[in-house]
């Protein structure tokens, strides 16, 4: 099981890990994007933070619904959008929990995915957070199936998404502000599946 606590000192990590790699993620995107996606991420989880001691009391599904909404009114460019769907879609399927269980925690998983393709319209390999977040969600789905507990399927899910965010590099780009540069874009990792690593590398810290 994942406890709520779990989950908030998820958050909570996450946004410092972010914090710390601000000027990383920058430095990817200005490659290739707007240069302002560590600064965005930075800035949306440090609200985050700051509307956490609100939402203790409440159930998961709050804690996360609260976190898109913060996303979607801080965050600028494509990372808001596409995280606060994430988010949000996350929270419409643990609707009353407390805690997480495997299916739980693969649902919040695979509703978050679904979120991100359905407002991005990215699929796999075309270098965006879908490439680090798609095959972290398959492969936490089948250590489920084959009932492996929640931190197993997470670990094997980490290592996916680190994989799926370094194959990102010798793609070219075919959404987003990066598509424009066509071939130029090849040869530089993608910020959002290095942010989404990022994110489920932290939950892994949390409950390992």
């Amino acid at each position: 099981m994942v406890t709520k606590e779990q989950i908030l000192q998820w958050l909570q990590t996450f946004a410092i890990v972010v914090e710390e790699n601000k000027d990383y993620l920058t430095e990817l995107d200005a490659a290739i994007g707007d240069a302002d996606h560590g600064i965005n991420m930075e800035r949306g989880f440090k609200k985050v933070v700051t509307q956490l001691p609100t939402v203790t009391d409440k159930d998961i599904a709050s804690i996360l619904k609260m976190v898109s909404m913060t996303l979607i009114s801080t965050v600028g460019g494509a990372s808001g959008p596409l995280y606060g769907t994430l988010f949000l879609r996350a929270s419409a399927v643990v609707a009353d929990k407390q805690e997480l269980s495997d299916q739980d925690m693969l649902a919040i998983l695979q509703a978050g995915l679904d979120g991100v393709v359905g407002r991005g319209k990215a699929q796999l390999g075309d270098k965006t957070m879908v490439d680090a977040l798609s095959p972290a969600v398959t492969v936490f789905g089948q250590a489920v199936a084959a009932g492996e507990n929640i931190l197993s399927a997470m670990q094997k899910a980490v290592a996916a998404a680190e994989k799926g965010m370094q194959d990102t590099t010798p793609m070219q780009a075919k959404k987003g502000r990066a598509s424009y540069l066509g071939e130029r874009s090849v040869g530089h990792q993608d910020p959002g599946a290095t942010s989404v690593y990022l994110m489920l590398q932290s939950l892994l810290d949390v409950i390992y």
